[in-house]
């Protein structure tokens, strides 16, 4: 039986035989709490008349299934995900009734109760396959069809779609009734249905198509918080340069966006009808590192509106080209259009840091990844997807030029606007506008895994001066891929401690190793930076000169990307156990003071922690810990009051605080005994704080309790039990655990809280150590979970990563070993559990012997 999973091979058979002309949906949200009447009416024709073929639906039941006027008995019809059709003409009308169940998981129809005034808020998430958790449908992105949605709610709610919100109709005593204007032909993934007492802030923007509706919406209880105009600002900025870069209007009739809470995932970009996670509603100061993220976010998802509604994947093989031009278009939209004009600084630190980990586990992939079935796409919102595509995208924009790339899209947009298309089409359009063959280059760069090391070479004769120069190029065990890269090549002099860069070469890198014979008679410098301006995806290294100068001049650097790039470059040789995590942790930590970047400074710290956590040899790590945390709360005092370094350094102090610490400074901050200037202890402030009590076994349930009561808010109780189960007490993880993992019901914000606090860094060993037994016991039966993103929260959260020994690895390993025939997408994140362990035993083995 198929389950809930569907194959490549039976979509493409099923496209072949339907095409989906219009899909009616009828539902009412008002039946229950727990289920809601669904209705699909869905034309179509067949290619094959007397063929049979099948929708998708799940839910609780179906009742009805009527095929052309011909009852289908639903007991017979109706298995697993799939509702059988028979009896097929040429043209074919299909209606059927089902009942449908509300989520509290993020997935499907999600239904959430706000705490503060009991109201009810509705929002739908559908990609990758849960539009049919709301409405039966043939679930596949390249069956698009002109979607009708007709909604009975409650009347004092807004109820919004993809099309303009009409008028309700009074549907009897306190319900209304919204009959939606049928889309454009898009896929069902992008559809979508957001329904609540939600505040709404409007405004219009002038498009090529003329005025264009605008609508930013939020839960009541966010509105105070609500920084709307800022997030306009953004929006318009966004429609101003993608209608000029893509030369083409924006496609759909309105534009909102609303901020969604118990999100899974950042946004996602439903046609016309954007959710985002709350997260990106500020009730407290964030880094501006967020802020930037924010902004990045919206503009990810406006682009999708060109570049993924209006023009669709054919099937999810292409998930990664959708996603990563998102990506690569909202950070050159960000860097040429917005004040963040160094939006690709940001993409090297945090971007590529990630793509850069993806690649290096086990499970790496190509970033053209092979998609057999929905199981295989569900894990594939990964680093290669996003950040390694994005990054590649770019070196394909330098490779045949921007002109030539803003041609071939304009091309590709009026070619398949309202249809699907694969890779290819686009290279085709490409290969038009550039003369250049792609072919070779999707081989090298999107067919074959792993990332390539980069590693300057360099002879010096007796008078200091260089006599030869090459860049080598390494791959990885089993990536036996070299690629071509164009990159700079800096070199900088030591002046009055600073370091100053006195030249750029540009040039092609490609195979095993590339002579540099620009570099051949001149003195050598004090630092060579190769990959300098962040072109190439690469890893790289510094010979030894230039080594020794970074660990020298920490601060030396007068720009952040060099010394981003540096410290990338450091921070992968601690994981490659080619250097000592305690020579990373003082290099960090001589770097903080006076730094300004806050991406950078966000990447360092969180770095920082896993050097000290997992990293450092078990002997010396109490101390490293205790030593980093003390001078984390110096610099933190030292930083300009109310700067965003000393926010992110507060918060950094409070993560390595552990059992048994002191904790004068934290009660004092938190109690208002003792003031940082110009820090804001407020409402997320606090609960780091207090989280940090917990942990080092300085507070009680009844605290916990008390600071929720303070604000009774969704995000208030998912802090709580963030802060419950970081108390250093077997009582404490085991309610965790059974609250989470054992028992059912939570939603999936929580759980992922819970697990938070759960594996929180620095929990003491003889805490976590029953758990490795138990843990693996329960990934036997976390499938029948039933939810994806609830089995990837449990999974990943409340794994006992802080032990990061021997025995965790085996323990692992020899669930892998053992379970050959689990499902590949659990397997996978177990894997991706284990990899870290294997680098955290070679890195400690390193720094024992540094």
């Amino acid at each position: 039986m198929p389950g809930t999973n569907l194959t490549r091979d039976e979509a493409a058979t099923r496209s072949a035989l339907v095409t989906v002309d219009t899909h009616d949906v009828v539902l009412d949200v008002t039946a229950s709490a727990e289920t809601f009447p669904t209705t699909s009416t869905i034309r179509f024709s067949c290619s094959t008349p007397g063929a049979e073929t099948f929708l998708d639906f799940v839910g609780a039941s179906v009742e009805s299934i009527t095929v052309n006027g011909a009852e289908l008995d639903p007991a017979t019809h109706y298995a697993d995900s799939r509702v059988r059709l028979t009896g097929l003409a040429e043209q074919n009308e299909v209606v059927v009734r089902a009942t449908g169940r509300f989520t509290n998981t993020g997935e499907g129809l999600h239904r959430f109760v706000d705490p503060v005034d009991d109201e009810v808020y509705l929002y739908t998430q559908f990609e990758v396959p849960d539009s049919r958790r709301m409405y039966p449908v043939f679930e596949q992105p390249d069956l698009k069809a002109e979607f009708g949605f007709t909604v009975t709610a409650p009347a004092h709610w807004q109820v919004v779609s993809n099309s303009p919100t009409p008028q309700p109709l009074p549907a009897g005593k306190g319900t209304a009734t919204w009959a939606f204007e049928r889309t454009p032909r898009i896929s069902s993934y992008i559809t979508a249905l957001v329904a609540g007492p939600y505040d709404v802030v409007r405004d219009t923007v002038t498009t090529r198509a003329g005025e264009v509706p605008l609508g930013i919406f939020c839960r009541r209880s966010l509105t105070p918080y609500l920084d709307a105009d800022n997030l306009f600002e953004v929006t318009k900025q966004g429609f101003a340069f993608f209608e000029e870069e893509f030369d083409c209007a924006y496609p759909f009739a309105k534009y909102d966006q609303l901020f969604s809470p118990e999100y899974n995932m950042g946004a996602m970009e439903n046609a016309g009808c954007v959710t985002i996670a709350e997260v990106y509603v500020f009730r407290s100061r964030v880094p501006d590192a967020l802020v930037e993220r924010r902004a990045l976010t919206v503009l990810h998802e406006l682009a999708h509106m060109w570049f993924g509604d209006l023009v669709t994947m054919r099937w999810w093989n292409d998930l990664w080209l959708n996603e990563s031009f998102a990506e690569w278009a909202s950070t050159t939209c960000q860097a040429e259009a917005t004040e963040w004009t160094d939006a690709w600084t940001t993409f090297g630190t945090y971007e590529k840091d990630w793509a850069y980990g993806q690649d290096q586990l086990s499970t790496t992939h190509p970033i053209v990844a092979e998609i057999r079935d929905l199981q295989d796409v569900e894990v594939n919102f990964d680093g290669i997807t996003y950040a390694k595509g994005a990054s590649v995208l770019k070196q394909l924009v330098a490779y045949v030029g921007r002109d030539a790339f803003r041609e071939g899209l304009r091309t590709y947009f009026r070619t398949h606007a309202w249809g699907n298309t694969t890779l290819d089409d686009l290279l085709t359009e490409l290969e038009a506008t550039s003369g250049r063959d792609l072919r070779a280059w999707s081989r090298l760069w999107l067919e074959t895994a792993g990332v390539n090391t980069l590693r300057p070479v360099v002879e010096v004769d007796e008078y200091g001066r260089i006599s030869a120069a090459a860049v080598e190029q390494t791959f990885a065990e089993g990536y036996e891929t070299l690629r071509p890269h164009r990159l700079g090549i800096g070199l900088y002099e030591v002046r009055d401690g600073a370091l100053h860069r006195t030249d750029l070469l540009e040039l092609d890198v490609d195979g095993e190793r590339t002579e540099v014979p620009e570099l051949v008679g001149r003195e050598q410098p004090d630092l060579l930076l190769v990959n300098d301006e962040d072109l190439a995806y690469a890893k790289i290294r510094l010979d030894e000169r230039s080594l020794a100068t970074a660990l020298a001049h920490p601060r030396g650097f007068t720009e952040s990307l060099p010394r981003a790039l540096v410290l990338a470059s450091a921070w992968d040789m601690t994981r490659e156990a080619e250097m000592g995590a305690r020579r990373f942790v003082d290099l960090v930590l001589a770097s903080l003071p006076g730094e300004s970047d806050s991406t950078l400074l966000r990447t360092l710290l969180v770095q920082l922690r896993t050097a000290v956590f997992s990293y450092t040899a078990p002997e010396h790590r109490e101390a490293t810990r205790t030593a980093t945390r003390d001078r984390l709360w110096e610099v933190a005092r030292a930083a300009a009051p109310g700067s965003d370094a000393q926010l992110q350094l507060v918060m950094a102090a409070a993560a390595f605080t552990t059992a048994g610490d002191d904790t004068t400074t934290l009660r004092g901050l938190y109690e208002g005994t003792e003031v940082l200037d110009g820090l804001d202890v407020d409402f997320e402030m606090r609960w780091t704080l207090l989280t940090a009590l917990a942990a080092a076994g300085d507070s009680s349930d009844e605290e916990v309790a008390a600071e929720r009561a303070r604000e009774d808010t969704a995000t208030a109780r998912e802090r709580a039990a963030r802060t419950l189960a970081a108390v250093p007490t077997a009582q404490a993880k085991e309610r965790a655990w059974r609250t989470s993992v054992e028992e059912s019901g939570l939603p999936n914000a929580v759980v992922d809280a819970t697990g938070l606090g759960f594996s929180r860094a620095g929990t003491p060993a003889e805490l976590l150590r029953p758990y490795v037994a138990r843990y693996h016991t329960m990934l036997d039966t976390v499938e029948a979970k039933g939810s994806h993103a609830l089995v990837e929260a449990l999974v990943l959260g409340f794994y006992p990563r802080p032990l990061a020994d021997a025995a965790l690895l085996e323990a692992t390993q020899s669930w892998l070993d053992e379970r050959a025939d689990a499902p590949a997408a659990l397997r996978r994140l177990v894997a991706e559990n284990r990899d870290p362990v294997v680098r955290a035993l070679a890195a400690q083995e390193r720094d024992a012997r540094d």
